[in-house]
Protein backbone atom coordinates (compact mmCIF):
# COMPACT_ATOMS: atom_id res chain seq x y z
CA UNK A 1 0.00 0.00 0.00
CA UNK A 2 1.35 3.64 -1.03
CA UNK A 3 1.03 5.87 1.88
CA UNK A 4 1.09 8.95 -0.64
CA UNK A 5 -1.32 9.63 -3.22
CA UNK A 6 -1.83 12.29 -6.17
CA UNK A 7 -5.73 13.29 -6.83
CA UNK A 8 -5.34 14.92 -10.05
CA UNK A 9 -7.90 16.37 -13.15
CA UNK A 10 -7.54 16.86 -16.23
CA UNK A 11 -9.39 19.00 -18.30
CA UNK A 12 -10.96 17.42 -21.34
CA UNK A 13 -11.11 19.55 -24.72
CA UNK A 14 -13.90 20.21 -26.46
CA UNK A 15 -12.86 17.92 -29.53
CA UNK A 16 -12.13 15.10 -26.87
CA UNK A 17 -13.37 12.99 -24.03
CA UNK A 18 -12.67 11.58 -20.74
CA UNK A 19 -12.51 8.04 -22.20
CA UNK A 20 -9.99 9.28 -24.92
CA UNK A 21 -7.99 11.40 -22.52
CA UNK A 22 -8.28 8.53 -19.57
CA UNK A 23 -6.60 5.69 -22.80
CA UNK A 24 -3.88 8.55 -23.66
CA UNK A 25 -2.87 8.55 -20.17
CA UNK A 26 -2.97 5.08 -18.71
CA UNK A 27 -0.94 4.48 -21.97
CA UNK A 28 1.87 6.93 -21.60
CA UNK A 29 2.06 5.62 -17.61
CA UNK A 30 2.24 2.28 -18.97
CA UNK A 31 4.79 3.50 -21.50
CA UNK A 32 7.22 6.07 -18.77
CA UNK A 33 6.50 5.13 -15.55
CA UNK A 34 4.76 1.76 -16.08
CA UNK A 35 4.80 0.98 -12.04
CA UNK A 36 2.73 4.26 -11.00
CA UNK A 37 -0.35 3.07 -9.60
CA UNK A 38 -3.23 5.00 -11.66
CA UNK A 39 -6.99 4.63 -10.95
CA UNK A 40 -10.03 6.44 -12.41
CA UNK A 41 -11.62 8.88 -9.41
CA UNK A 42 -15.16 9.03 -9.44
CA UNK A 43 -16.72 11.77 -8.62
CA UNK A 44 -20.79 12.69 -9.11
CA UNK A 45 -22.44 15.29 -11.07
CA UNK A 46 -22.73 17.73 -8.04
CA UNK A 47 -24.22 20.91 -7.94
CA UNK A 48 -21.89 23.73 -8.61
CA UNK A 49 -24.04 27.00 -7.87
CA UNK A 50 -22.85 30.26 -8.23
CA UNK A 51 -19.24 31.45 -9.26
CA UNK A 52 -19.24 33.26 -5.84
CA UNK A 53 -19.69 30.38 -4.02
CA UNK A 54 -17.38 28.66 -5.28
CA UNK A 55 -14.80 31.22 -4.60
CA UNK A 56 -15.96 31.28 -1.20
CA UNK A 57 -15.55 27.94 -0.69
CA UNK A 58 -12.84 27.70 -2.51
CA UNK A 59 -10.84 29.73 0.62
CA UNK A 60 -11.98 27.00 3.27
CA UNK A 61 -10.85 24.37 1.25
CA UNK A 62 -6.91 23.78 1.75
CA UNK A 63 -7.74 24.68 5.49
CA UNK A 64 -10.72 21.93 6.14
CA UNK A 65 -8.24 19.04 4.54
CA UNK A 66 -5.92 20.25 6.97
CA UNK A 67 -7.60 19.48 9.66
CA UNK A 68 -9.58 16.34 8.71
CA UNK A 69 -5.78 14.90 7.19
CA UNK A 70 -4.71 15.79 11.01
CA UNK A 71 -7.53 13.89 13.07
CA UNK A 72 -7.00 10.99 10.49
CA UNK A 73 -3.42 10.97 10.93
CA UNK A 74 -4.03 10.96 14.52
CA UNK A 75 -6.27 8.49 14.97
CA UNK A 76 -4.07 6.03 12.92
CA UNK A 77 -1.22 7.18 15.63
CA UNK A 78 -3.52 6.76 18.51
CA UNK A 79 -4.07 2.96 17.37
CA UNK A 80 -0.64 2.30 16.47
CA UNK A 81 -0.04 3.02 20.29
CA UNK A 82 -2.82 1.03 21.47
CA UNK A 83 -1.57 -1.71 19.63
CA UNK A 84 2.14 -1.81 20.42
CA UNK A 85 1.06 -1.75 24.39
CA UNK A 86 -1.03 -4.50 23.54
CA UNK A 87 0.89 -6.59 21.56
CA UNK A 88 -1.65 -6.80 19.05
CA UNK A 89 -0.58 -7.29 15.57
CA UNK A 90 -1.26 -4.46 13.46
CA UNK A 91 -4.15 -4.58 11.62
CA UNK A 92 -5.04 -3.02 8.37
CA UNK A 93 -7.26 0.19 8.51
CA UNK A 94 -10.37 0.10 6.94
CA UNK A 95 -13.95 1.83 6.09
CA UNK A 96 -16.75 -0.42 6.34
CA UNK A 97 -14.20 -3.62 5.71
CA UNK A 98 -12.54 -2.30 2.81
CA UNK A 99 -8.60 -1.69 3.25
CA UNK A 100 -8.06 2.17 3.13
CA UNK A 101 -5.66 1.83 -0.01
CA UNK A 102 -8.64 0.81 -1.80
CA UNK A 103 -11.19 2.72 -0.77
CA UNK A 104 -9.55 5.74 -2.36
CA UNK A 105 -8.42 4.22 -5.52
CA UNK A 106 -12.58 2.66 -5.59
CA UNK A 107 -13.69 5.68 -4.67
CA UNK A 108 -17.67 5.46 -4.50
CA UNK A 109 -19.60 8.23 -3.95
CA UNK A 110 -22.09 8.02 -1.16
CA UNK A 111 -25.40 9.69 -1.96
CA UNK A 112 -27.57 8.42 0.85
CA UNK A 113 -24.74 10.44 3.00
CA UNK A 114 -23.92 13.11 1.04
CA UNK A 115 -27.12 13.66 -1.55
CA UNK A 116 -25.30 15.51 -4.82
CA UNK A 117 -28.49 17.86 -5.46
CA UNK A 118 -27.20 19.77 -1.55
CA UNK A 119 -24.72 22.83 -1.67
CA UNK A 120 -21.39 22.10 -1.88
CA UNK A 121 -20.93 24.58 1.10
CA UNK A 122 -23.64 22.45 2.87
CA UNK A 123 -22.14 19.32 1.82
CA UNK A 124 -18.12 20.28 3.04
CA UNK A 125 -19.82 22.13 6.54
CA UNK A 126 -21.32 18.39 6.94
CA UNK A 127 -18.35 16.64 6.62
CA UNK A 128 -16.18 19.36 8.96
CA UNK A 129 -18.61 18.76 11.93
CA UNK A 130 -18.81 14.89 11.61
CA UNK A 131 -15.19 14.76 11.92
CA UNK A 132 -14.95 17.30 14.19
CA UNK A 133 -17.42 15.84 16.92
CA UNK A 134 -15.25 12.46 15.83
CA UNK A 135 -12.19 14.36 17.09
CA UNK A 136 -13.93 15.56 20.36
CA UNK A 137 -15.10 12.41 20.98
CA UNK A 138 -11.30 11.17 20.59
CA UNK A 139 -10.01 13.74 23.23
CA UNK A 140 -12.53 12.61 25.68
CA UNK A 141 -11.88 8.77 25.23
CA UNK A 142 -8.22 9.24 25.42
CA UNK A 143 -8.28 11.84 28.48
CA UNK A 144 -9.98 9.19 30.29
CA UNK A 145 -7.81 6.33 29.69
CA UNK A 146 -4.53 8.13 30.12
CA UNK A 147 -6.66 8.97 33.27
CA UNK A 148 -6.60 5.52 34.38
CA UNK A 149 -2.80 5.39 33.31
CA UNK A 150 -1.92 8.15 35.40
CA UNK A 151 -3.26 6.71 38.43
CA UNK A 152 -1.97 3.13 37.59
CA UNK A 153 1.97 4.13 37.42
CA UNK A 154 1.52 6.06 40.32
CA UNK A 155 0.85 3.35 42.30
CA UNK A 156 3.42 1.47 40.33
CA UNK A 157 5.79 4.33 41.28
CA UNK A 158 4.81 4.10 44.89
CA UNK A 159 5.82 0.46 44.56
CA UNK A 160 8.62 0.16 42.60
CA UNK A 161 10.81 3.54 43.87
CA UNK A 162 13.78 4.00 46.16
CA UNK A 163 12.62 2.50 50.11
CA UNK A 164 12.69 6.05 50.89
CA UNK A 165 9.30 7.02 49.04
CA UNK A 166 7.97 3.62 48.17
CA UNK A 167 5.09 1.66 50.12
CA UNK A 168 6.04 -0.11 52.39
CA UNK A 169 2.91 -2.48 52.75
CA UNK A 170 4.24 -5.22 50.59
CA UNK A 171 7.61 -5.84 52.28
CA UNK A 172 6.56 -5.81 55.86
CA UNK A 173 4.88 -8.97 57.36
CA UNK A 174 2.49 -8.92 61.06
CA UNK A 175 5.16 -10.66 62.71
CA UNK A 176 7.54 -7.56 61.76
CA UNK A 177 5.77 -5.13 64.07
CA UNK A 178 4.84 -5.34 67.92
CA UNK A 179 2.48 -2.73 68.62
CA UNK A 180 1.36 -3.34 72.08
CA UNK A 181 1.01 -1.01 75.40
CA UNK A 182 4.48 -0.50 75.67
CA UNK A 183 6.20 -1.30 72.79
CA UNK A 184 6.45 -0.54 69.50
CA UNK A 185 8.00 -1.30 66.30
CA UNK A 186 9.74 1.48 63.77
CA UNK A 187 10.23 1.25 60.04
CA UNK A 188 14.11 2.95 59.27
CA UNK A 189 15.35 3.42 56.11
CA UNK A 190 19.62 3.32 55.75
CA UNK A 191 21.92 4.38 53.35
CA UNK A 192 22.53 0.85 51.74
CA UNK A 193 26.59 2.66 52.44
CA UNK A 194 25.67 3.30 56.37
CA UNK A 195 24.18 -0.10 57.65
CA UNK A 196 27.32 -0.28 59.63
CA UNK A 197 26.74 2.81 61.47
CA UNK A 198 23.04 1.94 61.98
CA UNK A 199 24.14 -1.35 63.78
CA UNK A 200 26.73 0.14 65.67
CA UNK A 201 24.57 2.94 66.82
CA UNK A 202 20.69 2.20 67.09
CA UNK A 203 20.92 0.98 70.43
CA UNK A 204 21.96 4.09 72.17
CA UNK A 205 20.02 7.10 70.15
CA UNK A 206 17.86 6.67 72.50
CA UNK A 207 17.00 5.07 76.36
CA UNK A 208 14.63 2.20 75.82
CA UNK A 209 15.40 0.67 73.08
CA UNK A 210 15.46 -3.37 72.66
CA UNK A 211 18.59 -4.79 71.97
CA UNK A 212 19.29 -6.76 69.14
CA UNK A 213 15.86 -5.67 68.06
CA UNK A 214 16.92 -4.31 64.66
CA UNK A 215 16.36 -6.36 61.47
CA UNK A 216 16.66 -5.93 57.71
CA UNK A 217 13.50 -6.13 55.77
CA UNK A 218 14.69 -5.51 52.36
CA UNK A 219 17.38 -3.61 50.53
CA UNK A 220 17.38 -1.75 47.13
CA UNK A 221 20.06 -0.27 44.99
CA UNK A 222 20.28 3.15 47.18
CA UNK A 223 18.43 1.86 50.72
CA UNK A 224 18.04 -0.75 53.10
CA UNK A 225 14.82 -1.47 55.06
CA UNK A 226 15.17 -1.99 58.79
CA UNK A 227 13.45 -2.52 61.97
CA UNK A 228 13.91 -1.17 65.47
CA UNK A 229 11.36 -2.24 68.35
CA UNK A 230 11.48 0.45 71.62
CA UNK A 231 9.10 1.99 74.09
CA UNK A 232 6.12 3.66 72.81
CA UNK A 233 7.27 6.58 75.13
CA UNK A 234 11.05 7.13 73.17
CA UNK A 235 9.78 7.10 69.53
CA UNK A 236 9.56 10.57 69.15
CA UNK A 237 13.03 11.59 70.82
CA UNK A 238 14.16 7.97 68.56
CA UNK A 239 13.13 9.87 65.53
CA UNK A 240 14.72 13.24 66.13
CA UNK A 241 17.82 11.35 67.38
CA UNK A 242 17.86 8.84 63.76
CA UNK A 243 17.06 12.13 61.70
CA UNK A 244 20.29 13.77 63.27
CA UNK A 245 22.47 10.97 62.08
CA UNK A 246 20.81 10.69 58.90
CA UNK A 247 18.44 7.87 58.86
CA UNK A 248 15.18 8.18 58.16
CA UNK A 249 12.48 7.15 60.36
CA UNK A 250 9.30 5.89 57.69
CA UNK A 251 5.27 6.45 59.17
CA UNK A 252 4.26 3.23 58.92
CA UNK A 253 1.26 1.35 60.37
CA UNK A 254 0.49 -2.05 59.29
CA UNK A 255 -3.18 -2.97 58.35
CA UNK A 256 -4.34 -6.19 56.50
CA UNK A 257 -7.76 -4.36 55.64
CA UNK A 258 -5.38 -1.42 53.63
CA UNK A 259 -3.15 -3.65 52.15
CA UNK A 260 -5.91 -5.60 51.03
CA UNK A 261 -7.63 -2.41 49.79
CA UNK A 262 -4.55 -1.20 48.07
CA UNK A 263 -4.64 -4.51 45.98
CA UNK A 264 -8.19 -4.86 45.34
CA UNK A 265 -7.79 -1.15 43.76
CA UNK A 266 -4.39 -1.94 41.96
CA UNK A 267 -6.68 -4.71 40.37
CA UNK A 268 -9.61 -3.20 39.43
CA UNK A 269 -7.49 -0.18 37.87
CA UNK A 270 -5.67 -2.68 35.20
CA UNK A 271 -8.79 -4.43 34.43
CA UNK A 272 -9.99 -0.83 34.16
CA UNK A 273 -7.21 0.03 31.92
CA UNK A 274 -7.35 -3.08 29.79
CA UNK A 275 -11.32 -2.86 29.40
CA UNK A 276 -10.48 1.22 28.30
CA UNK A 277 -8.07 0.16 26.02
CA UNK A 278 -9.90 -2.51 24.24
CA UNK A 279 -13.01 -0.38 23.85
CA UNK A 280 -10.70 2.59 22.24
CA UNK A 281 -9.06 0.53 20.41
CA UNK A 282 -12.10 -0.49 18.49
CA UNK A 283 -13.88 2.88 18.51
CA UNK A 284 -10.54 4.15 16.69
CA UNK A 285 -10.74 1.59 14.13
CA UNK A 286 -14.61 2.22 13.49
CA UNK A 287 -13.75 6.00 14.04
CA UNK A 288 -11.03 6.00 11.45
CA UNK A 289 -13.15 4.32 8.76
CA UNK A 290 -15.56 7.24 9.36
CA UNK A 291 -13.02 9.61 9.21
CA UNK A 292 -11.53 8.66 5.97
CA UNK A 293 -14.78 7.92 4.29
CA UNK A 294 -15.58 11.79 5.34
CA UNK A 295 -11.95 12.95 3.90
CA UNK A 296 -12.51 11.33 0.50
CA UNK A 297 -16.19 12.92 0.03
CA UNK A 298 -14.70 16.12 0.93
CA UNK A 299 -11.28 15.53 -1.56
CA UNK A 300 -13.92 14.62 -4.23
CA UNK A 301 -15.74 18.00 -3.66
CA UNK A 302 -12.77 19.41 -3.51
CA UNK A 303 -11.08 18.11 -6.95
CA UNK A 304 -14.75 19.31 -8.48
CA UNK A 305 -14.70 22.74 -7.56
CA UNK A 306 -11.09 23.43 -7.72
CA UNK A 307 -11.51 21.88 -11.38
CA UNK A 308 -14.55 24.26 -12.14
CA UNK A 309 -12.67 26.89 -10.90
CA UNK A 310 -9.69 26.06 -13.07
CA UNK A 311 -11.21 24.97 -16.46
CA UNK A 312 -14.49 26.71 -16.27
CA UNK A 313 -18.58 25.37 -17.40
CA UNK A 314 -19.54 22.93 -17.73
CA UNK A 315 -17.48 20.69 -15.68
CA UNK A 316 -15.51 18.32 -18.33
CA UNK A 317 -12.78 17.11 -16.92
CA UNK A 318 -11.05 13.70 -16.05
CA UNK A 319 -10.49 12.92 -12.31
CA UNK A 320 -7.65 10.21 -11.59
CA UNK A 321 -5.68 9.23 -8.59
CA UNK A 322 -2.02 8.03 -9.08
CA UNK A 323 0.46 6.78 -6.35
CA UNK A 324 4.17 7.64 -8.16
CA UNK A 325 7.35 6.97 -6.56
CA UNK A 326 9.82 9.73 -5.32
CA UNK A 327 11.93 8.66 -8.43
CA UNK A 328 9.31 8.82 -11.03
CA UNK A 329 7.43 12.04 -9.75
CA UNK A 330 9.44 14.24 -12.45
CA UNK A 331 8.17 11.74 -15.10
CA UNK A 332 4.69 11.87 -14.33
CA UNK A 333 4.58 15.35 -13.74
CA UNK A 334 5.80 15.92 -17.68
CA UNK A 335 2.85 12.96 -18.76
CA UNK A 336 0.17 14.76 -16.96
CA UNK A 337 1.11 18.34 -18.30
CA UNK A 338 1.87 17.17 -21.73
CA UNK A 339 -1.93 15.67 -21.51
CA UNK A 340 -3.52 19.18 -20.35
CA UNK A 341 -3.87 22.33 -22.32
CA UNK A 342 -0.30 22.83 -23.87
CA UNK A 343 -1.26 26.45 -24.48
CA UNK A 344 -1.51 27.06 -21.10
CA UNK A 345 1.91 25.25 -20.11
CA UNK A 346 4.35 28.16 -20.36
CA UNK A 347 2.24 30.39 -18.42
CA UNK A 348 2.13 27.62 -15.21
CA UNK A 349 5.65 27.58 -15.81
CA UNK A 350 6.97 30.70 -15.94
CA UNK A 351 4.59 33.21 -14.67
CA UNK A 352 5.22 32.77 -11.09
CA UNK A 353 3.49 35.40 -9.30
CA UNK A 354 -0.04 34.93 -11.02
CA UNK A 355 0.62 30.72 -11.17
CA UNK A 356 0.79 31.00 -7.15
CA UNK A 357 -1.55 32.74 -6.66
CA UNK A 358 -3.75 30.50 -8.56
CA UNK A 359 -2.18 27.61 -7.03
CA UNK A 360 -2.93 29.00 -3.46
CA UNK A 361 -6.40 29.08 -5.04
CA UNK A 362 -6.61 25.74 -5.53
CA UNK A 363 -5.42 25.06 -2.16
CA UNK A 364 -1.64 23.68 -2.76
CA UNK A 365 1.20 26.13 -3.47
CA UNK A 366 2.06 24.12 -6.77
CA UNK A 367 1.97 25.44 -10.20
CA UNK A 368 0.66 22.91 -12.61
CA UNK A 369 -1.64 23.70 -15.55
CA UNK A 370 -4.29 21.25 -14.16
CA UNK A 371 -5.58 20.68 -10.70
CA UNK A 372 -3.25 18.62 -8.14
CA UNK A 373 -3.35 17.84 -4.70
CA UNK A 374 -1.69 15.41 -2.25
CA UNK A 375 -3.23 13.37 -0.06
CA UNK A 376 -0.89 11.40 2.82
CA UNK A 377 -2.00 8.45 4.46
CA UNK A 378 0.50 8.62 7.43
Amino acid sequence: MANRYWVVSLPVQNNSSSSTIWNQLQQNISKHSFDTPLYRFNIPNLRVGTLDSLLSLSDDLNKSNAFMEGVSHKIRRQIEELERVSGVNTAALTVDGVPVDSYLTRFVWDDAKYPTMSPLKEIVDGIHAQVAKIEDDLKVRVSEYNNIRSQLNAINRKQTGSLAVRDLSNLVKPEDIINSEHLTTLLAVVSKYSQKDWLASYETLTSYVVPRSSKKLHEDNEYALYTVTLFNRVADNFRTSAREKGFQIRDFEYSPETHEGRKQELDKLMQDQESLRGSLLQWCYTSYGEVFSSWMHFCAVRLFSESILRYGLPPNFLACVLAPSVKAEKKVRSILEGLSDSSNSAYWKTDEEVGAGMANLAGEADTHPYVSFTINLI
